[in-house]
């Protein structure tokens, strides 16, 4: 699918993107270029393919989400820089 100038000039309006003509020019050539690729996806024969997210299998490197105790007041305060009473003191990071 070939588009026109005039349509990549209508979609930058859409997207509220300024281009020159010579970007105009260029991005209906890649944007062409794009859409020739999905055509030819089109064409595969997808007959008796899973549908999936990824290409393969995938595996989660994360812990599974379940409750334990917290740490005791004193776990925290030992890995707190400071500490006032029951707060832990951190430099502010908003002025």
């Amino acid at each position: 699918m070939k588009l026109t100038k005039e349509e990549v000039r209508h979609i930058s309006k859409l997207a509220r993107v300024g281009m020159t003509d010579d970007e105009l020019e260029l991005m209906s050539g890649q944007l062409s270029n794009i859409l020739e690729h999905f055509d030819v996806l089109q064409k595969a024969n997808t007959e008796g393919v899973d549908a999936t997210g990824h290409s393969a299998d995938v595996n989660t490197v994360m812990r599974r989400d379940e409750p334990r105790p917290s740490l005791s007041r004193d776990e925290v305060f030992a890995n707190a820089p400071q500490h006032e009473g029951e707060f832990v003191r951190i430099k502010a990071v908003l002025e």
